[in-house]
């Protein structure tokens, strides 16, 4: 079992800050790409960041003057520090791990529950 857990969700202010996490635990082998995506009501997910387990960092262009991603592989975590957070960042944020598990050995897509981030004055 692989398990995708996230914290660091909340509501902010505009203008204000928040920082999410993301740690992959369980049966793991490797874990490639980790990524931050977000969900608009009725819409799809879109991908935030991400990075590699190289920590090759790909922000999407709406926030790369405003979010950071990290990555810690010894703890198989990464972090999304969100600045300047305006009202239209607010969506629910989901963690992705792309993952090779000890057993069995087939790597698959995981996913987190999804954490609801809200920006308002």
């Amino acid at each position: 079992q692989v398990h995708i857990a996230e914290s660091g969700g909340g509501l902010v202010h505009p203008g204000g800050s928040l920082r999410l996490s993301c740690a992959a635990s369980g049966n793991i082998f490797i874990v490639y790409d980790m990524a931050w995506y977000r969900q608009f009501p009725g819409k799809q997910r879109d991908l935030v960041a991400s990075m590699t387990k190289e920590h090759i960092a790909t922000v999407d262009d709406s926030v790369k003057d405003r979010f950071t991603i990290s990555r810690d592989n010894s703890k198989n975590t990464i972090v999304l520090e969100m600045n300047r957070l305006e009202p239209e960042d607010t969506a629910i944020y989901f963690c992705y791990a792309r993952v090779t598990p000890l057993k069995p050995i087939v790597t698959s897509d995981y996913w987190g529950q999804g954490t609801q981030v809200t920006v308002t004055s």
